[in-house]
């Protein structure tokens, strides 16, 4: 109910008419069942306009830090992702990344949409990065369709580091739903996992028109921070 009230009656109307975003695609998604969003990730907003462009609720799975951060800005922050059914998990690698899996799948099972973000960070400079096999493992797990979702232009709405958005028509690109039935029972097979989540990105790349870079997200992130003195 605090999910409807937030997307129908609070912020979503007042988002709509401001940002005015366009939508293509509507028609890929299942009115009902389980699919797997998989979405390029260009700004904080990606979290908040995918959702709000459709009609049925999709559960995210967010990193833990979103619900801890301090002051008046972290308490919105936990609001926001409690408020638009968003699920904490703990990115760091080990039994945490093992768990996240587990999580999504159990999400999935009960019929609903999951949000994942294949890349696994945003984007530091607006090109695509290669992604992570976990949302390979989930499909086959899940035994569920991958539908590919472009988000246009939020990194100029929202860019890294602004604290504010500014207003900026923005795009949702939704592509046809790819099935992986074929490769049933090779969920522990890397080798499977890396050319079911390459065939994803592949088709997030036609559709977004971003340039590709075949590293993670998170080591170009990191090399791009300053030194700590």
């Amino acid at each position: 109910m605090f999910y409807w009230l937030v997307k129908n009656l609070i912020l979503g109307p007042i988002l709509i008419r401001v940002f005015r975003p366009w939508v293509k695609g509507l028609e890929n998604l299942p009115a009902t069942g389980s699919a797997i969003l998989a979405s390029n990730h260009l700004s904080f907003i990606d979290s908040v306009f995918l959702p709000l462009v459709l009609k049925r609720p999709v559960v995210f799975l967010a990193k833990s830090e979103y619900f801890t951060g301090k002051g008046i800005k972290g308490r919105f922050v936990r609001w926001f992702f409690t408020a638009s059914g968003q699920l904490p998990i703990d990115r760091s690698g080990g039994k945490a990344s093992e768990d996240a899996l587990n999580t999504g799948i159990a999400v999935l099972a009960t019929g609903k949409l999951l949000g994942i973000y294949p890349e696994g960070t945003r984007s530091p400079d607006g090109k695509m990065y290669r992604g992570r096999t976990g949302i390979a493992r989930m499909a086959l797990e899940a035994r569920v369709p991958v539908i590919p979702v472009a988000m246009i232009d939020t990194e100029k709405a929202m860019p890294i580091g602004a604290r504010l958005p500014k207003v900026q028509r923005i795009g949702v690109v939704f592509g046809r739903p790819l099935e992986f039935s074929r490769f049933e029972g090779y969920e522990n097979d890397r080798f499977v996992l890396r050319a079911i989540t390459d065939e994803i990105m592949h088709e997030l790349l036609g559709l977004s028109g971003q340039e590709y870079v075949d590293q993670y997200a998170s080591s170009r992130r990191s090399r791009a921070l300053p030194p700590s003195r």
